[in-house]
């Protein structure tokens, strides 16, 4: 069997990154389009102190969807027990048909605590809420009557109404073992984190399938993988010198970022290690030339068998848009087209 053809999508385009004139951000993913880049995606973080000019990723996936006529536009991810589940599904159907069928739904669970606690929700109940939304979320877009009669939520039975032909994409965003459990169960593909690394996410999703008969095992698993999608940092140079240097400037920008979430959440300051640049470099980044950097994704293909990569160019917000910019221009020149001739 033929594998599916390679996706590549950008990444890390929240918080700090989406700052500056609106004008240049949307030109950014326009050029990005032109370029062949097949989709970008974006976060949800709502109410935060530092705030953001696009706290609603729904809004801003329907600018950039008038902006470009051909670049999937996904949001990774739509934190559910944040939403009404029927609101939501009628949102995501909305943008499914005013993009053509170009708009990706990634649900998540969210752990934010300032934001739980500015809406009054209960950190407690976010795995409930997460999981009932879903299947709700999941019922509505298959255009079934839901009705919630517990949880969180409670409706009577209710049918969205919507002109899309079919459900718009959905993936589960998450690390834990609840998680991926859930999204193997609900057969959704998954939107695999930076943090931790991929390898410990998919040993919970291999725990998933091992529960299931082996004969559904081996009829879902490659098919759920290739439709799933992995990140990666990445520091591409004309040489290995080069894309050595970007990535030896980025590693202590990142620990920074880090450190200030780690700060958030109640570690003393100074007290977080620094990551081991060769592990980082195994796990979480392809450095390289362009040769270097087509090998080291079609290893990762290979061995992952997903098909889905999502390319974090600016470092998650660290690196300005001109460092981003600079690199897509050449993974697009040199990378992209080998990558898409499979």
């Amino acid at each position: 069997m033929t594998a599916p053809a390679l996706r590549i999508d950008l990444a890390g385009w929240s918080r700090e990154a989406t700052l500056g004139p609106s004008r240049e951000f949307f030109a950014f993913f326009e050029e990005a389009e032109q370029l062949g880049f097949d989709g970008a995606w974006f976060h949800e973080f709502r109410l935060l102190a530092e705030g953001g000019p696009y706290p609603s990723p729904l809004l801003l996936a329907a600018a950039l969807l008038a902006r470009t006529e051909r670049l999937r536009i996904g949001v990774s991810a739509l934190v559910v027990p944040l939403h009404h589940p029927l609101l939501l599904a009628e949102e995501i159907a909305q943008l499914a048909l005013q993009g053509d069928g170009r708009f990706d739904a990634g649900l998540g669970r969210g752990t934010d605590a300032s934001t739980l606690r500015a809406l009054e929700i209960d950190p407690q109940q976010t795995r409930e809420r997460f999981a009932q939304g879903c299947r709700l979320v999941i019922a509505a877009l298959r255009g079934e009557s839901v009705s919630s009669n517990d949880g969180p939520w409670r409706f009577e039975a209710q049918q969205i109404r919507h002109l899309t032909t079919s459900a718009p994409p959905l993936y589960i965003a998450g690390s834990t073992e609840e998680t991926m459990r859930f999204a193997v169960s609900e057969d959704l593909p998954l939107l695999l984190s930076l943090e931790p690394p991929e390898q410990a996410q998919l040993a919970h999703v291999q725990a998933a399938f091992a529960s299931l008969d082996g004969e559904a095992v081996a009829r879902r698993r490659a098919p759920f993988l290739a439709r799933s999608s992995l990140s990666r940092y990445v520091c591409i140079g004309a040489t290995l010198a080069e894309a050595r240097q970007q990535f030896d400037a980025l590693l202590p920008l990142l620990h920074r970022r880090r450190e200030h979430f780690a700060i958030l959440r109640g570690q003393a300051p100074g007290t977080l290690p620094m990551r081991d640049p060769a592990e980082v470099l195994r796990t979480q980044a392809i450095v390289g030339d362009p040769a270097s950097c087509l090998e080291q994704i079609q290893a990762l293909t290979a061995r992952t068998g997903i098909r889905q990569l999502r390319c974090v160019f600016n470092g998650n917000g660290v690196l300005d848009r001109t460092v981003a910019l600079r690199g897509m221009r050449l993974f697009a020149q040199e990378v992209l087209p080998v990558l898409k001739r499979g």
